[in-house]
């Protein structure tokens, strides 16, 4: 199956003109990668030597940094340590990576995979065929999101070849196995303190220390495989408040900002330095709603739903920096958006008909609704604190639904903890922000979520008729019939209330011009890369 399936995936560079140099930084008078002269001291850059570095200011994801816990493969591959058999271009193309090519039977039960010759990990030891079978299988031992992926009966080597025999039909295999759950690490190894020290893999970079809540320094892998990596060390430093990150850059003390929104923009309108990229975003972010509590009710989630305003919240809120929700699937993907027909769209008064209809009254004059056997209706919405859209939302819709007598307490906790709470179903509404096209389309990101049997399904959504349509698909290889149901999917999830979908932001990549090979990639797996270098 051919992985195209971005509608208009235009990447943007806004250039900003003239100069404004500020004098002091935030959160220190230097970086971890700066120097001791007076002059670099609010520079991300070295170049000395001691060897070339930058610095990159992100947001705080992982507390581990083993592969197999919760996203947290997303970091080893996004800070350029960790690789997979296959990986997306900058284009959404799924490209050959650790595997040279591959071939799939016709009923999509078998796939083999060439894999690469001559590559090493960046401990120096060989990647074999042994080895990356090696590695997969560690993979598919300790996380339980695999069979979301895949239904593997058998896994052989052969010769050069690595060979998948599923109990389930898998149209997009290849594309699987380039999520970085599945990237390629050296078992062989004492992985007892993998959590601190990282896995040792096959990236441009390994990892040289870990704080979580602070930064994660990588170093140049001397064995890489696939050309020269111009820079010795790169610090990722989280700066998880968004004014703060965007303060640092102007300062120097970093040279890229990962998560900066469109209000940032204004901050550099005269700052020739800095190079904006934008792009239509492949992510979503939604709320879960729990239906193992009061949002069992349909009447209540649709009430719930129509009760908010997005237009207002992605237009006026976020400056126009996101495209209002409604469906699973952005509008960026051709996945029929416009088609799609939502009946829980804004409308108060329809809402308000709706808890009436359903027996919520209130009863004691507080201006809130009482579910309708008379005891309190609170609904516990659970967010986290690093991407400051997500707050927006939650706030707005806060609002927007104490006007139709709906009780909201939001609860604000560490993306560390949103997982847990998550994972335990400890919540009513929990925000979720996350890559649509996770695989090159949207079937592993809506089997995850929908499917009614899917580990990560914690709110008890269950549809017979999506579980049926979701299988049909991952057996499914021609794309004209895999659109059709990736839209049948949807419509039923909508006319179910079954999440509330906020909006699809656009997504900005903000460097210094002395940084040059900075790419926005649509799956964004891909941030620290072989080709990130400073300006000669």
């Amino acid at each position: 199956m051919k992985c195209k399936i971005v509608k208009k995936l235009t990447i943007g560079i806004l250039t900003v003109a003239v100069t404004a140099v500020l004098a002091t930084g935030c959160g220190g008078n230097s970086s971890d990668a700066g120097t001791e002269s007076g002059d670099s001291e609010a520079q991300g850059t070295l170049d000395s030597g001691e060897g070339k570095s930058i610095t990159i200011g992100v947001t705080s994801f992982a507390d581990t940094l083993e592969p197999t816990e919760q996203y947290f493969s997303w970091v080893i591959s996004r800070y350029g340590i960790g690789e997979c058999l296959a990986r997306f271009d900058e284009k959404g193309e799924m490209v050959p990576c650790l595997a040279e090519s591959w071939e799939n039977s016709e009923d999509g039960m078998t796939w083999t995979f060439k894999l690469r010759e001559g590559v090493k990990f960046s401990n120096g030891n060989e990647m074999t065929p042994e080895a990356v079978k090696a590695s997969l299988e560690r993979t598919i031992e300790k996380s339980d999101r695999v069979p979301e992926f895949f239904d593997l009966s058998s896994l052989t080597v052969d010769g050069q070849n690595l060979i998948f025999q599923l109990n389930r039909a898998n149209a997009n295999m290849a594309g699987s196995l380039a999520d970085p759950l599945f990237l390629i690490m050296d078992t062989s190894v004492d992985d007892s303190n993998i959590e601190m020290e990282g896995p040792v893999c096959t990236g441009p970079y390994a990892v040289e220390s870990f704080s979580p809540t602070d930064a994660c320094v990588v170093v140049k892998n001397e064995y890489y495989w696939d050309g020269e990596v111009p820079l010795e060390r790169v610090t990722l430093k989280c700066v998880d408040d968004q004014t703060t990150r965007s303060m640092a850059l102007q300062t120097g003390e970093i040279d890229i900002a990962y998560n900066l929104k469109t209000e940032n923009l204004v901050e550099f309108e005269e700052n020739d330095e800095i190079e904006i990229q934008n792009l239509q975003s492949l992510r979503s972010t939604y709320a879960f709603m729990n239906q193992n509590g009061a949002l069992k009710d349909l009447k209540l989630r649709q009430a719930f739903l129509r009760g908010l305003d997005k237009e207002t919240y992605c237009a006026n809120l976020l400056s126009g920096g996101a495209t209002p929700g409604k469906a699973p699937v952005p509008p960026t993907l051709d996945f029929g958006f416009d088609e799609l027909k939502d009946e829980n769209s804004y409308n108060p008064e329809s809402a308000k008909a709706l808890l009436q209809e359903g027996g919520y009254l209130d009863k004691d004059g507080d201006g809130f609704v009482e579910m309708p056997d008379g005891s309190p209706l609170e609904l516990s919405f659970v967010i986290y604190t690093s991407r400051e859209e997500l707050g927006v939302y939650a706030q707005a819709a806060q609002a927007s639904l104490k006007e139709i007598g709906i009780n909201v307490k939001l609860n604000t906790v560490s993306y560390e903890t949103l997982l847990d709470m998550r994972d335990s179903g400890q919540y009513d509404l929990l925000i979720w922000n996350v890559l649509v096209a996770n695989t090159g389309d949207p079937e592993n990101y809506l089997r995850e979520n929908w499917y009614s049997s899917s580990v990560n399904n914690t709110a008890g959504y269950g549809n017979a008729e999506v579980d049926r349509l979701l299988d049909e698909l991952a057996a499914t290889f021609d794309e004209s019939t895999r659109k059709e149901l990736v839209m049948q999917i949807e419509q039923q999830i909508m006319d179910d209330a079954a999440t509330v979908f906020f909006g699809y932001e656009t997504t900005y990549l903000f460097s210094n011009k002395r940084v040059t090979g900075v790419h926005m990639y649509p799956m964004d797996y891909y941030w620290l890369t072989k080709d990130i270098a400073l300006a000669e």
